[in-house]
């Protein structure tokens, strides 16, 4: 049950640093912040990955094996930590710009669990919020989920729950391009300089069944953002492969593989160098640091490629007040709804069965 400022002492903050400015609460009363959740002690790992896969058919011996990539790590993620550090910024930025909500955290799959933060939402008086969710594209495990598990939370708190919208994602807004390519134009600042300008960039993000991926816009928004960044960070050679695929071999997901794309390159260009920029995560967690920092890296070892990962947006001040801009958005009929590219932004509610999950 944590929560970042109760609405009480938000609004005296808000009035104690801003006198005299308004507060634009006419339309929500608090912000939410929404993400996956992870353990943060070795006891917490095997309830964690059982939360995760409840209701799926998945053996035994698969989260045995998981668990393993947290026992590297001291059976801790680092995706609350971020979560945190995002929850801090997001309120100081709030404060700074004289816009008095306070904000709650909840995760899907482990503490703060989303039905206890909207507990304290409803003991603090919050009846009606918006969500911000840690994931920038349509899918349904990136979108639709938390659409679905908001509304589950809200039937185990009962009548006294708040009602809570979800902002719309954000892939091609410039508080996400902007400090993404940052990001990867840092990371590509550490390939040596003879090789800078031949080098290649490799985005990266969470592969997904084929026939999930076909009813959403999961490609065709990564593609867009990929090209976004490409383009600011000023390299031609660009790829988008796809990590962190399970499910049964049988199963199609989506290609290319990042470890299958690697070998490809590295037989046609040996000691080839490439900046890895995860540009479907917001946040540090077990895909990055493990399937990226530890087995994609001992993988680039032994093909002879030099690597270097960009970091993620985490807490980059952009995207925090990206995070303030959705937010107005909903506020004010009249704010501007920021995208780049040609595809527009995102529209504030799902259409009616988006992104539905596989086998439906």
């Amino acid at each position: 049950m944590v929560a970042a400022g109760r609405a009480a002492v938000a609004l005296i903050l808000h009035r104690i640093l801003f006198p005299g400015a308004p507060c634009m609460t006419a339309s929500y009363d608090a912000i939410l912040l929404l993400s996956f959740g992870g353990p943060e002690h070795p006891d917490d790992v095997m309830p964690f990955l059982e939360n995760v896969v409840r209701g799926k058919n998945v053996p035994r011996q698969r989260l045995e094996d998981v668990a393993k990539h947290y026992e590297l790590f001291d059976g801790v993620s680092p995706i609350n930590a971020q979560n945190r550090a995002l929850l801090r910024a997001l309120l100081a930025e709030l404060n700074a710009q004289g816009l008095g909500l306070p904000v709650y955290w909840g995760n899907l799959h482990w503490h703060p669990m989303l039905a206890d933060t909207l507990r304290d939402m409803a003991e603090d008086g919050v009846r009606h919020a918006v969500a911000f969710v840690t994931s920038a594209y349509s899918s349904y495990a990136g979108c639709r989920q938390y659409i679905e598990a908001i509304e589950q939370a809200r039937r185990e708190v009962g009548t006294e729950a708040p009602e809570v919208d979800k902002l719309r994602v954000f892939y091609n807004h410039p508080g996400f391009i902007e400090p993404m390519a940052e990001r990867a134009a840092a990371a590509l600042a550490e390939v040596p300089e003879e090789h800078r300008d031949a080098a290649h960039l490799v985005f990266t993000a969470h592969s997904l069944p084929v026939a999930m991926a076909e009813q959403c816009d999961y490609e065709a928004q990564l593609r867009e953002a990929c090209r976004l960044v490409a383009e600011r960070v000023g390299l031609e050679k660009w790829t988008l492969a796809y990590q962190s695929r399970s499910g049964p071999p049988s199963q199609p997901w989506l290609e290319p593989l990042v470890g299958d794309w690697l070998r490809e390159l590295a037989a046609k260009e040996p000691h080839a160098e490439l900046v890895l920029v995860p540009i479907g995560f917001v946040c540090e967690h077990m895909e990055i640091v493990f399937d990226l920092d530890v087995e994609v890296g001992a993988l680039c070892e032994e093909l002879g490629l030099g690597m270097v990962r960009a970091a993620v947006v985490g807490c980059h001040p952009r995207f925090v007040r990206m995070i303030v801009e959705l937010v107005r958005e909903r506020l004010d009929a009249n704010a501007p709804r920021l995208a780049l590219g040609d595809r527009g932004p995102a529209p504030d509610v799902c259409p009616p069965g988006c992104c539905p999950p596989r086998g439906r």
